[in-house]
């Protein structure tokens, strides 16, 4: 189970790679990067976009290399990795955390209520 959210900056609409972009009337490619950001956290990537997936994130190769340019993807064997993904969004172990905690409190919950719980472990 992926993310059901991703952080995105308040900063961003005036972050000076966005505006080179929109300088350079390369809207589409900021669309695809927040699609990949979306796309991303959801299939627990960790900002990796293989090339495989570029339409699915309503890109091409043209807008992949323009966020090269501009630093927001960084180019790699199969695909881009999204520039400081690491900084901003959760990794794959802290979701793997979360999904624990949430799994541990839905299961603390369904037995108070008198439910049984499925976890497997009570």
């Amino acid at each position: 189970m992926g993310l059901p959210w991703v952080r995105l900056d308040a900063t961003f609409p005036h972050n000076h790679k966005i505006l080179s972009l929109l300088e350079d009337r390369k809207n589409r490619a900021i669309n695809v990067y927040v699609f990949a950001l979306a796309w991303s956290g959801h299939q627990t990537t960790d900002g990796f976009v293989p090339t495989y997936a570029l339409p699915v994130v309503h890109g091409t190769r043209v807008e992949a290399r323009q966020l090269v340019d501009a630093g927001l993807w960084d180019e790699y064997d199969g695909g881009w990795l999204i520039h400081d993904w690491a900084d901003y969004q959760p990794s794959i172990e802290h979701r793997e955390s979360v999904r624990a905690r949430l799994d541990k409190a839905r299961c603390a919950k369904a037995m108070k209520g008198g439910s049984p719980c499925t976890c497997g472990q009570h």
